[in-house]
């Protein structure tokens, strides 16, 4: 993933699939086994991020491949154990938290990719004047706390231009409260999501800059992980449902209303005509894609990528063992392309 850039968000990629019927892909090898039950990890709390796993749900087609699958939000810190002791099937994972683990000796793969794009950012108004790392020098950030994504993605992006986090004023938000300091002016700039705090900015009318380390290093982005117990288990059932999750992407690229629709019915409050969830949507989607997906499809896997993400990590002093990507990343679950 190449140089740095700053762009405005939201662009929706409107591809064309060619899936529009109203059933899922065909199963990735002969009849389904019935009745295969799944429990899956998913964010911290409901959102329209995960609007393609509500419409699969909803759609029947988890249950058409012979799927009884349950979601559970759980916040990255649990998910990661939980998923490595089977108590979770699968579960949404990033690089930066499965290649420690794996470190670590828990025993979890990466099997498909769901944001092609590093979601972590960070972004400031327009006005500030920041368009790269230099600008970020001298100035206040807002971050969550000194941990996870969004702490290492600002180190890369930050030695990208061969600075530190020591070269600017870090001001912790646990709250989350970073993307309102940043609208109120109490931070310069701050860390957060392509697809929320930046999008919600830029809905009050307020230009928005982001700064994506996509282009520095390829820190993979979020994707679906699973335990190596779990996949001996049910390597088949998983495979199914990577296939499946992956049509509902398709599905949701060239129907996006599909997706707020199953969204409203099941995060409260969520409305499928509230403009701002249509705005967190479309960044979601276009998150999706990356070059690696547009290359070989939704859901593909860049190991050149993730070997030079380990290298990084390492360098961190984030891997307690070596790794490699073999032991990280199993691309077999993932349906043919083409």
């Amino acid at each position: 993933m190449p140089r740095l850039r700053a762009r405005t968000l939201v662009a929706l990629i409107a591809l064309v699939v060619a899936a529009c019927s109203s059933g899922p892909s065909p199963s990735p090898s002969g009849p389904p086994t019935p009745g295969v039950k799944l429990t899956v990890g998913l964010g911290y709390i409901p959102s329209v991020q995960f609007a393609a796993f509500y419409r699969a749900d909803q759609a029947g087609y988890y249950a058409a491949e012979g799927l009884l699958v349950t979601f559970q939000n759980e916040i990255d810190a649990n998910l990661v154990p939980k998923v490595g002791a089977g108590n979770l099937d699968l579960g949404l994972s990033d690089g930066t938290s499965v290649i420690p683990a794996v470190s670590q000796g828990i025993p979890i793969r990466y099997l498909a990719t769901i944001y092609g794009q590093f979601p972590s950012i960070v972004f400031s108004k327009a006005s500030s004047g920041i368009t790269d790392a230099n600008g970020l020098v001298g100035k206040k950030l807002g971050i969550p706390g000194k941990y996870g994504s969004s702490w290492i993605m600002l180190q890369a992006l930050l030695a990208s231009k061969n600075h530190t986090v020591g070269d600017l004023t870090i001001v912790e938000y646990p709250d989350f409260g970073q993307g309102v300091a940043v609208s109120q002016g109490a931070v310069d700039a701050a860390t957060g999501f392509v697809n929320n705090e930046p999008v919600v900015l830029g809905l009050t009318g307020e230009p928005v800059t982001v700064l994506h380390v996509d282009d520095i290093t390829p820190l993979p982005g979020p994707g679906l992980i699973s335990s190596t117990k779990t996949l001996e288990g049910k390597h088949e059932a998983i495979a199914r449902f990577v296939a499946v999750t992956l049509d509902a992407m398709a599905r949701i690229q060239a129907d996006p209303q599909a997706g707020l629709d199953a969204a409203a019915k099941t995060v409260d409050g969520l409305k499928a005509d509230d403009p701002t969830q249509k705005a967190v949507l479309d960044a979601t989607i276009d998150a999706w894609t990356g070059p690696v997906q547009q290359a070989g499809g939704l859901g593909a896997i860049d190991t050149a990528g993730w070997t030079t993400s380990i290298d990084y990590l390492t360098s961190l002093g984030l891997t307690k063992a070596p790794v490699t990507v073999d032991q990280v990343v199993r691309t077999d679950l993932l349906p043919p392309h083409g």
